[in-house]
């Protein structure tokens, strides 16, 4: 006998981490983690470029190691946030929106603009894009593979200049 599968009732289970997909800015399997203390979500990003208009140029920041992969974005800003991160001293950042994808749930957010160098994850899911979600702490890729592999559309690969020990 074949089991039929169950509707979902009541909220989707999500894992304290997992890999996020950004379609609108060519963006797939990026390694996220939930952050139920942090209200909006934040990427790791470099060389923010004010282009006027309300819109900005940006590198998100893809991979750091074995060699730093980015890929440059264009934006229109939502608004800017003032934002007092866990070291304390208190940032102003660009607040963008966009599509995510994590497995089968697809909606918009708006996600802050930040380095995360150091981090292990290049993405912050906050609160607000947690909406409906239930976030098991205990599991990681719930709604995603771990297996599946990084990858970025039309990536700018970044190599040390000879000599200079410069990015």
């Amino acid at each position: 006998m074949t089991r039929q599968p169950e509707e979902q009732t009541g909220p989707i289970l999500i894992g304290w981490r997992e890999k996020i997909d950004l379609p609108e800015w060519g963006l797939k399997r990026v390694r996220a983690k939930t952050d139920t203390g942090a209200r909006t979500s934040a990427i790791d990003v470099a060389d923010i470029e004010e282009l006027g208009n309300g819109e900005i140029r940006f590198r998100v920041v893809y991979r750091h190691n074995p060699e730093r992969i980015t890929r440059w974005i264009h934006a229109d800003v939502i608004r800017k946030s003032a934002v007092k991160p866990s070291h304390g001293e208190a940032q102003q950042r660009y607040v963008c929106e966009t599509l995510i994808r994590i497995g089968k749930v697809q909606r918009r957010i708006e996600i802050s603009l930040v380095s995360r160098k150091g981090m292990l994850c290049r993405m912050l899911l906050g609160r607000t894009a947690l909406d409906g979600l239930l976030v098991d702490a205990s599991r990681k890729y719930v709604l995603t593979s771990e297996k599946r592999t990084a990858k970025v559309i039309d990536p700018v690969l970044e190599h040390p200049q000879e000599g200079t020990g410069q990015a």
